[in-house]
């Protein structure tokens, strides 16, 4: 392959752009990628998803499941001008990974196609940049596959956009066949050859019709922000096409208009047209700074992602938006630390190669930052600085218990585990304190199985996984006044401890209160807290084998012994109490619930009630989802043992695409069959 990248990245006039390919999964991403590097000679043949020799997709992950997981990194050139290309997984679950890229583009060619099933996933995205004011172009893909006319897949695709989607070009139809296009702005038709640059033909009189009227509609839709255009179109004066260009450009970067291309990337139809956009029309990277620095002044880099390598270690990736850098170069993180870079390489697909120097606009990696995280901004003159792009992650929907498969491996576990975290922060690891068990926490099934994956083959990490345990408690119903006594003789001191304790329901949430009523001294005050220490130890795993809570435990009276009293015997005696006590108090199972809202196309909702209402969840209403036109919100109180793989189910009701929050509300009695089968699924025996 013509890979190149010796020496400084930078090469041509202006400084380098970065531009994010981002859309519906199975949209075509990774196929336009290749189609404009052999389109650029920055590979000598274009490579196909499905023979596996693209250069995005090289992972041993993603070339086993044919999709992207990852973000992939290509540079090229195109007439002198530098570009730098993020392929972004399309995959809902991938999402985190985009999330990040867009933090150092300058623009992103949203791709997307004639598929009405993919249009809420088309939405997903698009609100992603609008919420970043990040400026877009739609590349319209597959066209050689399409069955609607232009325009009729245009009105399918724009409910999904909140600002107008404007076709910059029509296609040219030969025998149900897109051959060509027409250029709006430029008007000129072009005929395409198969992996190679369209030419310029002549226009028929019907084509010539379709163009003046398509073109019109452009024009209105650039003069809703243009008086002085809109006052031409009034009169009937053809603007100048300087001016229609100056608009186009203008209204996009400004977020106010999302223009449309089409092709195939797969055979590289409208791939020219479409890089001869981006060089003219791609905003530089002065842009992008004003938008994420609270600081304009002095050099400064973005880091967007963070990589841990097999054999070259931590790699950080980041976007330079202000001045040079070389190895060896100190930066100042944001707290004022310093950190060198070790190392300073350009990146395409899987290749890293060593490098001099970097300069604005360039996207690089930086060997060796351990302090230094995804999202940081590092100042290359000695101050700090701080971002104003920092996006909250998204929360995670599906977990596992992991654990190593054997022992000695719990370390380089615990390790690996906080690479992934550190690459994409869209996974979580915690420990839950109740069940004992560490969770790795991710997107959906695909993610968390890549997750697995990479454990296995980056680290060499044999690993196993289950669904999660609910952390159940339990509470009683009753009360009851038990005496704990215990008594040793085995030779010299012997042990003696006896306690009264008097045990009282609470209302839910008030925990475990311990308290005495000792008077006379039956009880000596020093070995009162050895009591409570043992009320405490018996009270961690009730008698149906979860923590016991929402109970108060009095001690009301009792006896020593001068000689054989201990605070290990006044211990044993509170433990023997409440073992004893707990039984007649009528226990009953306690579950975690949780107030989930879900997200969800407004088509769905009633698929999505009967799911929850299915896994014993209280339905609470449900409205139109703020800001986004079709969609819903569903609002319910769901068991926690019912939310383990909900996520399942709901993708599956809504081709992929919905998504909830959760957080905990209240505990709840479980009596019944669902008790039982709780107990059951626990391993435990109902009492």
């Amino acid at each position: 392959m013509a890979n190149n990248n010796n020496g400084k990245v930078t090469s041509g006039g202006r400084e380098p752009r970065c531009v994010a390919l981002v859309g519906p999964f199975g949209s075509g991403k990774t196929s336009l990628l290749e189609a404009i590097l052999a389109r650029t000679d920055k590979v000598d043949r274009q490579g196909t998803v499905a023979d596996g020799n693209t250069i995005g997709d090289g992972s041993a992950e993603a070339r086993a499941h044919g999709m992207s997981v990852e973000l992939n990194f290509a540079d090229a050139e195109y007439l002198g001008d530098q570009f730098h290309f993020i392929d972004c997984p399309g995959s809902v679950e991938f999402l985190g990974e985009m999330d990040s890229a867009l933090s150092g583009a300058d623009l992103a060619v949203v791709v997307a196609e004639d598929d009405e099933r993919k249009v809420p996933a088309l939405q997903l995205i698009l609100k992603a940049l609008e919420a970043r004011a990040i400026p877009r172009v739609l590349f319209l893909n597959k066209i050689d596959k399409s069955t609607r006319r232009v325009h009729d897949v245009l009105n399918l695709l724009q409910p999904a956009s909140d600002v107008p989607l404007v076709l910059r070009q029509i296609p040219i139809w030969e025998d149900g066949q897109a051959t060509g296009f027409i250029d709006l702005a430029l008007e000129r038709a072009h005929v395409y050859h198969e992996k190679e640059e369209s030419t310029v033909i002549d226009m028929s009189d019907e084509d010539r019709a379709r163009e003046h009227e398509a073109r019109f509609t452009m024009l209105e839709h650039l003069a809703d922000h243009d008086d002085s255009l809109m006052e031409a179109l009034l009169e009937d004066i053809a603007p100048d096409r300087d001016r229609v260009f100056a608009d186009l450009v203008n209204e996009m970067q400004d977020g106010l208009i999302c223009p449309v291309f089409f092709g195939s990337g797969e055979h590289g139809n409208g791939v020219t047209r479409l890089l001869k956009a981006l060089r003219h029309e791609v905003p530089g990277v002065d842009r992008l700074k004003n938008r994420i620095l609270d600081d304009q002044s002095g050099s400064a880099l973005q880091v967007i992602k963070t990589l841990h390598t097999q054999h070259g270690g931590k790699l950080s990736v980041a976007r330079i938006l202000e001045g040079q850098a070389a190895d060896g170069d100190n930066l100042v993180m944001k707290d004022g630390t310093e950190v060198k870079i070790s190392g300073l390489f350009s990146l395409f697909g899987q290749h890293v190669n060593k490098i001099a120097t970097a300069g604005k606009g360039d996207l690089v990696g930086l060997g060796r930052l351990d302090e230094v995280h995804t999202g940081d901004v590092l100042s290359l003159e000695g101050s700090g600085l701080t971002s104003l792009d920092q996006l909250e992650p998204r929360q995670p929907v599906l977990a596992i218990a992991i654990e190593a498969g054997q022992r000695k491996d719990e370390v380089r576990l615990s390790a690996a585990l906080t690479k992934l975290v550190e690459e994409d922060g869209s996974l979580t690891v915690q420990q839950n304190q109740t069940t004992g068990e560490t969770l790795l926490s991710g997107q959906g099934e695909m993610h968390l199985r890549v997750a697995q994956e990479r454990l296995s083959g980056k680290y060499g990490l044999e690993v196993t996984a289950h669904t999660p345990h609910v952390p159940y408690s339990e509470t009683i119903r009753s009360s009851t006044k038990i005496r704990g006594r215990h008594k040793k003789q085995s030779g010299g001191h012997g042990q003696f401890g006896d306690v009264l304790l008097e045990i009282n329901p609470l209302p839910r949430g008030e925990g475990i209160q311990f308290s005495d009523r000792i008077t006379g001294g039956v009880v000596p005050k020093q070995y009162i807290p050895s009591v409570r220490d043992g009320v405490l130890d018996a009270l961690s795993q009730g008698s149906l084998g979860f923590p016991v809570v929402d109970l108060s435990v009095c001690l009301v009276d009792g006896s020593y012994h001068s000689v054989d009293s201990s605070d290990q015997a006044f211990k044993m005696a509170g433990i023997l109490a409440i073992r004893e006590g707990l039984p007649e108090c009528k226990p009953v199972l306690l579950e975690p619930i949780h107030k989930v809202v879900v997200a969800c196309p407004s088509d769905a909702t009633a698929r999505i009630n009967a799911i929850v209402s299915a896994r014993r969840g209280q339905l609470l209403g449900f409205d139109a989802r703020p800001g986004w036109n079709g969609w819903d919100e569903v609002q319910a109180l769901m068991p926690e043992a019912e939310i383990g793989d909900l996520i399942v189910e709901l993708r599956s009701a809504t081709a992929g695409v919905a998504s909830y929050t959760d957080e905990f509300d209240h505990m709840a009695e479980l009596s019944g069959k669902a008790a039982d089968q709780a107990l059951q699924k626990s391993g435990k025996q109902a009492a």
